[in-house]
């Protein structure tokens, strides 16, 4: 029985394999090396085997160009990706210029920095910044654009043609709508900055011209006052006829002599005062030279009597003028002895010697009305002002007679002086201290 079973399975085995033979399917596996194509024909040797099927040659072309088409879509979007991003950076840095050009408002100033780079150096100017970010704009909106009409269509493998031409079908719609939306947004923030930044020129415009008008009213102001005091001073008489008002004890109210000093051996200085400050009337003139600020003053300081300084030496002299009334007053001196005189409304009310005896007057020095000279020209005490009005201040460099006193006080006669004389040219005023008309002599005398 085991014998005749073994010999039927041997005579059904036998017709399997002749009948293969002769169809001709033989079907052989083998393993397919790495990397290489399912189907490519590869032998047990690894070898490629030829085919001679047209068709599996189409089919072999086709698939590599699938392939390569699949590498070429991968790049293009991994480019869009990269185009996203630098426009998304260029916006961040576009709205980082804006934020600093409206910075601009700090402790009543104004500034602006340009110091980042946000698509190229902005201009300066709001108007050129306007300008610039409107080019930008339009220029992103339109590579945007180019973008959404020639690179958001892709290849699909599943149209293409028998020479590797690819038709082109647009992307998912998810994609295109973001695109669409970024683009949307970047161009309603650049109209906001721009909306701001029209604002801010508007507003700056309109500093400046309030800022300009503030400062013309003000240039008109002054060239009025300045007007004014011209033609109160082409009003005067006669040049002489003015006098110099000094309201306030301070140290910076003053009038200056432009005319200095010669050297001299004697001189004779008069003036018209009117003062009732309290206590003393301070300093009506001063004369200082370089090494010496106190080479001839006349001072009443604080409840002193009135003091000739000559050389910084001392005499005190018996005039008594701070009554508030005009008075005149003259003082001579000579370096033979230190001799002087003091006369007050045309009288001699003293006289003394020993005053800086054969000194002489050194020249090139300042005379300072109102104010006491700690240094030549300047460094005043607030103490030492004077507080009145002084006028006819004239210096001669001789000892004038009585009787050309006498004549000077009862307004009988006038000698401007040979040294320094009185007149509204030679006379500057410093501080809030003013020149005015003068009333007639007549009207002093009497008030005397």
């Amino acid at each position: 029985m085991q014998a005749l079973v073994v010999g039927l399975l041997y005579l059904v085995s036998g017709r399997a394999v002749r009948s293969q033979e002769a169809t001709g399917s033989r079907f052989v596996c083998n393993a397919i090396p790495p990397g290489a194509e399912p189907g490519c024909g590869y032998g047990p040797t690894g070898n490629r085997i030829q085919s001679s099927s047209p068709v599996e040659d189409e089919l072999r072309s086709t698939i590599l160009q699938l392939r390569e088409t699949i590498l070429q879509q991968k790049e293009t979007i991994v480019s869009q990706q990269g185009t996203i991003k630098e426009l998304n950076s260029k916006l961040a840095r576009c709205e980082a210029a804006a934020d600093e050009v409206g910075k601009t408002r700090g402790q009543g100033s104004r500034r602006k920095e340009y110091g980042k780079n946000t698509m190229g150096d902005l201009p300066r100017d709001p108007s050129e910044t306007i300008d610039q970010l409107g080019k930008t704009m339009q220029s992103l909106k339109g590579r945007l654009e180019n973008l959404e009409q020639q690179s958001l269509r892709l290849p699909s493998s599943s149209n293409m043609s028998a020479g590797g031409v690819s038709a082109l079908t647009p992307l998912p719609p998810e994609l295109r709508d973001l695109l669409r939306q970024r683009l949307g947004a970047l161009e309603t923030q650049l109209l906001r900055k721009v909306a701001e930044l029209e604002e801010e020129k508007s507003q700056l415009y309109n500093e400046t011209a309030a800022h300009r008008q503030r400062t013309e009213s003000a240039l008109n102001s002054l060239m009025e006052r300045i007007t004014e005091l011209e033609k109160s001073n082409n009003a005067f008489k006669s040049p002489e006829d003015f006098k110099v008002s000094l309201p306030l004890r301070t140290n910076y109210l003053y009038g200056r002599i432009k005319k200095s000093l010669p050297e001299m051996y004697a001189f004779t200085v008069c003036m018209w005062l009117k003062s009732s400050a309290s206590p003393g009337i301070g300093t009506p003139f001063s004369y200082g030279v370089p090494g010496q600020a106190n080479e001839i003053v006349l001072i009443e300081w604080g409840n002193n009597p009135i003091e000739l300084l000559v050389n910084d030496k001392v005499a005190q002299l018996p005039l008594a003028v701070s009554d508030g009334r005009w008075h005149h007053i003259c003082i001579t001196w000579t370096t033979r002895d230190g001799f002087w005189e003091a006369y007050q409304d045309g009288e001699r009310l003293g006289t003394g010697d020993n005053l800086a005896p054969w000194h002489p007057i050194k020249p090139g020095g300042v005379i300072i009305l109102g104010q006491e000279q700690d240094i030549v020209g300047g460094r005043f005490d607030a103490t030492q002002a004077f507080v009145g009005e002084l006028s006819q201040f004239n210096m001669w460099d001789r000892v004038l007679r009585p009787v050309d006193i006498v004549g000077l006080a009862n307004c009988s006669a006038y000698m401007p002086g040979n040294v320094v004389p009185w007149i509204d040219a030679n006379v500057e005023v410093f501080g809030g201290a003013s020149k005015a008309a003068l009333e007639i002599c007549e009207d002093r005398a009497f008030d005397s």
